[in-house]
């Protein structure tokens, strides 16, 4: 399964949605002013980065020599440069051989951490001339991951028992929903936190970062929600941009609800190919007829809502966790037959493979701690979704469940509102964004055509709104820059990122 890309979660109301009304395309950003100076001029002090790991598997994994780790300094709130300021972590690792500048990577969710996909970056392509001529540089967005303040909604034992956010099935009321902020608000370091975590805050932290770094114009690699966090800083900075690889993409033009459904359309899709596939392999738990494979599967799972079965190290899967993990499975073909093993075992009365899958993809670590991927992605998806009134959400969710009907529950939410109702502040992104761009140089959009999170016509519309070239790549997954399985990818995005030479229009790709 490729990085951590756009956790996306079946369960009703995970990602917030919604909106308040426009606000309005935002000028391209001038020079910054004297007010900004002290943050564009500061010096970034790199250094060893075991103190940014925020679990065991992290402490290995940054233990390397090889990786260097600082804190750049940004305003909370740009409008008030002189107030409160946050600090965003930053992980660099040395290009091989003479440097053409850093390369920016974002790994998706919102949430996703940049760190660990820099780590995981220079490994898989440890002979590429991208690690050759780029230092890769990963960061943690303002609020996730190792930067700081960090947010923070949940314990590690909510997350285990799955109270955390937003609950799929059962009750839900407006004071749950304020309790939540309340919560989020306590833990993460105050509202004006949970204020300042969008798309727009995080691209003017990229832009510091890449004058921090002594870097003339950006050169950034996004995948899934990374794509928007590029499309986004290509908006506000043009003039900014050297290159842009922009894999998975989020589709600028589609507002929360349209691209919601076209999105869950996409993982019914998978789970039918899945089923289809499944059907051909002795004992598949989904039987033996593809037409009958959701209904049978609601039988498998819907029973986890009243009866959770048993996982090894005590915990219990619940509905919401097999949700999740099917879900989580669905990124990438490669894990079709370890969805039906867990199915089988749950029919056996357990759970063990399905919570590995959700652990793995929501980020808990062998010891226990959960990272704050899925808060993050609730935080900052509270600044970037268009918002909707419980009647609205209710009829949201139903429309979900028509369009996937594999994730529907059988119950409904009472009382389906909103998560980000009660949150602080206004969403900052407006629909569509990006549009009309000037001055930005050409592109690279990466899709693949059987993507179950981002769907193929997403990338398309990207490249469009922002003249640049489309990379059609065939296969069944989310996401494929750099991973390592298609030579064909990787050498035409080297080939970009190095040389700046575009693919001629039509280049299609294997997924490897």
């Amino acid at each position: 399964m490729p990085f951590r890309s756009a956790l996306v979660r079946m369960t009703a109301s995970i990602l917030p949605l919604a909106v308040l009304g426009a606000c309005g395309q935002p000028a391209q950003r001038e020079e910054p002013g004297a007010d900004l100076a002290r943050f564009y001029d500061q010096e970034l002090s790199f250094g060893p980065c075991a103190d940014y790991a925020t679990n065991v598997a992290e402490e290995k994994a940054y233990a390397s020599d090889a990786f260097q780790c600082a804190r750049l300094e940004v305003p909370l709130d740009y409008d008030d440069p002189g107030g409160r300021t946050a600090r965003i972590a930053v992980l660099r690792v040395p290009a091989r051989g003479e440097p053409i500048g850093s390369l920016l990577l974002n790994p998706g969710g919102p949430g996703g951490p940049g760190l660990a996909m820099a780590v995981a970056m220079s490994r898989t392509l440890a002979t590429s001339a991208v690690t050759e001529r780029f230092d890769l540089v990963g960061f943690d967005p303002r609020g996730v991951g190792a930067s700081t303040p960090a947010l923070d909604c949940a314990t590690d034992d909510e997350r285990d028992r799955g109270d955390a956010l937003v609950p799929a099935v059962g009750e839900w009321s407006a004071e749950d929903g304020r309790e939540l902020v309340r919560t989020c608000a306590e833990r993460s370091g105050g509202a004006d936190v949970l204020a300042h975590v969008g798309t727009r805050d995080a691209v003017r932290d990229m832009d510091v970062l890449r004058a921090v770094l002594g870097d003339e114009k950006v050169s950034f690699l996004g995948q899934s929600y990374g794509t928007r966090l590029g499309a986004v800083y290509a908006e506000e900075f043009p003039e900014k941009v050297r290159a842009m690889v922009l894999d998975g993409a989020v589709d600028p033009k589609l507002g929360t609800v349209e691209r919601r459904l076209t999105q869950f359309e996409g993982f019914q899709r998978a789970f039918d190919k899945m089923a289809a596939d499944c059907a051909t392999r002795p004992g598949c738990p989904l039987g033996t007829d593809p037409a009958g494979a959701t209904g049978t599967f609601q039988g498998i799972v819907r029973p986890l809502i009243d009866k959770p079965v048993p996982v090894s190290d005590g915990r219990e899967l619940t509905y919401s966790g097999a949700i999740n993990a099917v879900t989580a499975g669905l990124y990438d073909s490669s894990a079709w037959q370890t969805i039906t093993q867990g199915l089988t075992e749950v029919l056996a009365g357990r759970g063990d493979i399905l919570t590995a899958l959700d652990d793995s993809f929501g980020g808990r670590a062998a010891d226990g701690r959960w990272s704050n991927y899925l808060e993050a992605n609730f935080a900052i998806n509270c600044m970037d979704e268009q918002r909707r009134t419980p009647g609205q959400e209710a009829d949201l969710q139903r429309r979900l469940h028509e369009t996937a009907p594999f994730g529907d529950p059988g119950q409904e939410l009472k009382g389906a509102r909103d998560g980000c109702e009660f949150w602080p502040a206004r969403p900052t992104l407006d629909y569509p964004y990006a549009t009309g761009v000037e001055n930005l140089p050409g592109t690279l959009t990466i899709s693949v055509t059987g993507d179950p999170s981002t769907p193929f016509e997403a990338g398309q519309s990207l490249a469009d709104t922002l003249g640049g070239v489309l990379l059609t790549v065939e296969g069944e997954q989310h996401t494929v820059a750099l991973s390592g399985k298609s030579p064909c990818v990787n050498d035409i995005v080297a080939d970009y990122l190095v040389d700046l030479k575009l693919p001629a229009s039509g280049a299609r790709c294997g997924a490897g």
